[in-house]
């Protein structure tokens, strides 16, 4: 009973760092993003948190961990609710209870959501960015969870491997903001009439430095709570190969742009940190400091080329969602078979064939949510309403930044 308890109070502290992540995304989003779509911005984080429980509550959980399958490891039993029978029984699991066990995986769920937020950032419809993330989280990010975490066949017939999501948290992340902002187009003025790339300043980047501290601190969480239990020794390394990838990944980030571009680009230096600790999440427990350190190394220059990449195809990220989330995911999720502990060719293929089949069924369901709610709802504000800001035309015009100047009125 006092090893549950430990072990129950370590992962609820996980769960609130975790929780905690949800600022840091909103302030990393804000700070990249022009001041006139702040409240936007906000109000997808609340919501993506506030449904994102809600719907993992109803029927998230247990389609991810399901009691019976409707076919065998592919798709569970969507049973709704939570199950009292299940909480009521302290031997649900050695290291946490069945409620501390719904609240952090209900972390990460909203986690997949938020990935897509940033991602479409100033010119999507707020009621079109509720309906497919609140579908992407139901449907898609459960099922494809429950392949791994949920004994389906991922677990059981490839052998694969990931610690705490950088394909099952990430790269579904990724690849929902990869399909959206492909359907969605590019802001006006992010690309010139022949092509060339266009500049579009963040409103505050110190708040966004901010926000990707808080998503550092938060990962102490997310990784440190994937031990599933107060192991010291566990707990221990898995802090350190984190935080040792994150700082490798935002050195070689910023080195690689300034070897290439000729500047020191401080955007890039904190996209390095994110592509790090979202490149190390799939090994953290399994890596030696040497490996971790190498593994954000090559997330850096991962981050850089594939964001020219994006931009070379005229797609448009205003945070670099999909470099730092998919790419790097999917590049920290084959790391695992060069560096884990079953390190080779056989724990490597089968890596690569279950990041396919995810990035597969991802592309496919994600791409029939956004036609459905481009049919439903549609998905893009006009013109004038993306030049005059979402704030103004989304949300009554509300102000992030209220305007100070003296007007002569008295107010107390």
């Amino acid at each position: 009973m006092e090893l549950l308890t430990t072990n129950n109070v370590w992962m609820m502290v996980c769960t609130f760092l975790v929780f905690f992540m949800h600022l840091g995304f909103s302030f990393l989003e804000i700070g990249l993003t022009r001041q006139k779509n702040s409240i936007n911005i906000l109000f997808k984080n609340f919501f993506v948190i506030t449904a994102g429980l809600i719907i993992y509550c109803l029927v998230g959980f247990n389609l991810m961990y399901p009691s019976e399958w409707i076919i065998e490891g592919v798709l569970g039993m969507p049973s709704p609710g939570l199950d009292s029978e299940a909480a009521a029984d302290l031997s649900y699991n050695e290291g946490y209870t069945y409620w501390t066990d719904f609240l952090f995986q209900g972390m990460f769920a909203a986690t997949a959501a938020t990935i897509i937020s940033g991602a479409v950032a100033e010119r999507i419809k707020i009621g079109s960015f509720m309906l497919f993330a609140a579908l992407y989280v139901t449907i898609v990010y459960p099922i494809v969870g429950s392949w791994q975490w949920g004994g389906g066949f991922f677990s059981e017939y490839f052998g694969f491997y990931d610690f705490a999501g950088s394909t099952l948290v990430h790269s579904v992340g990724g690849w929902g903001a990869l399909v959206a902002i492909i359907f969605l187009g590019a802001r006006k003025g992010k690309f010139g009439k022949n092509g060339e790339v266009l500049t579009i300043p963040g409103s505050n980047i110190p708040l966004s430095a901010a926000g990707v501290m808080i998503l550092w601190l938060g990962w102490f969480g997310f990784n440190g709570g994937s031990v599933l239990s107060a192991d010291p020794a566990l707990t221990s390394v898995t802090l350190v190969t984190t935080c040792l990838a994150a700082a490798a990944g935002g050195l070689s980030c910023a080195l690689t742009y300034k070897v290439f571009y000729g500047k020191a680009d401080i955007m890039m230096f904190m996209n390095g940190v994110l592509g790090g600790l979202v490149g190390i999440t799939a090994g953290a427990d399994l890596m030696l400091p040497t490996s971790a350190i190498l593994i954000g190394l090559i997330s850096g220059p991962v981050v850089v080329f594939s964001s020219a990449a994006l931009e070379k195809l005229g797609l448009d990220d205003p945070v670099g969602a999909v470099p730092v989330h998919l790419f790097c995911g999917i590049w920290g999720t084959l790391a695992v078979g060069i560096f884990g502990a079953s390190a080779g060719f056989g724990q490597f293929m089968s890596q690569l064939a279950c990041v396919g089949i995810a990035g597969f069924f991802c592309v496919v369901f994600g791409s029939a949510l956004v036609l459905f709610t481009k049919a439903v709802v549609g998905l893009r504000v006009s013109a004038e309403e993306e030049e005059e800001g979402l704030d103004m035309a989304e949300h009554s015009g509300s102000e992030a930044y209220g305007d100070f100047q003296l007007t002569g009125k008295k107010y107390f």
